[in-house]
């Protein structure tokens, strides 16, 4: 269930994705006269979201979502909704429709029914969702150890999406308050997409793929499922 893609340099990787990515949403919007894109946060993928925005597409056609939020407002230096809004949801992509995670509610725990009530009125399977990892394993806001990580990955889980509460580290710094789509909720889409660059990920991504221990590495959870296929696209 999963292809790699590895290129020589990020010049490379970034030209083939974009590639990959328009030609999935434009197919999307001819089949069914709508798309949705469901995208992550972090500095990998910034050049991509910075190219698709110039992309030609019918972007009022296409629903772009959050896989997963910091629980912070959107005029916060870690929002991940600022952050789409800044890189992607510009110039030609502007007129895309985008959902946000992060609701008025105090707590992601109680702001869950909020999210998930928005997110179940999106249309599935998503079209596309993009998917990083970090050097801990985790993907979306899926951290090792994470207090909610166990009912997120839960195979009963019905759920979209879910409070989770990491424990701090160098990889989450001080914004341990999450909301993230559920393994669920990712295997709601008809491709995932893993971004990431660097030797030091590689090496992760391959401890991943040979133990499928998702509480350990929660990324092995998307990499050892056989219901969705996965595309690996990685550059030095």
């Amino acid at each position: 269930m999963i292809s790699e893609h590895f290129f020589p340099d990020r010049d490379r990787l970034f030209a083939a994705l974009l590639k990959d990515c328009t030609t999935r949403l434009r197919t999307a919007i001819e089949d069914q006269q709508f798309a949705s894109l469901l995208v992550s946060g972090g500095s990998t993928p910034r050049p991509l979201y910075q190219a698709l925005s110039e992309a030609d597409l019918a972007w009022p056609k296409i629903t772009v979502a959050l896989v997963d939020e910091r629980w912070v407002d959107v005029d916060h230096a870690g929002s991940n909704a600022a952050f789409i809004h800044k890189s992607l949801l510009r110039d030609k992509a502007a007129d895309a429709h985008f959902v946000a995670m992060k609701t008025a509610a105090e707590t992601a725990a109680l702001g869950q029914s909020l999210c998930e009530q928005a997110y179940r009125q999106l249309q599935r399977p998503f079209d596309l969702t993009i998917l990083g990892m970090g050097p801990d394993g985790h993907t979306a806001s899926l951290f090792p150890a994470a207090r909610g990580l166990e009912a997120a990955l839960a195979v009963g889980n019905s759920n979209l999406c879910a409070a989770i509460t990491a424990r701090q580290s160098e990889v989450t710094g001080k914004l341990t308050e999450r909301l993230s789509l559920t393994l669920a909720g990712l295997l709601q889409s008809r491709q995932l997409h893993l971004l990431i660059t660097g030797a030091e990920k590689l090496a992760v991504y391959r401890r991943a793929l040979a133990n499928p221990d998702e509480m350990l590495m929660p990324v092995s959870a998307i990499l050892h499922q056989n219901k969705l296929p996965v595309e690996v696209y990685w550059a030095p």
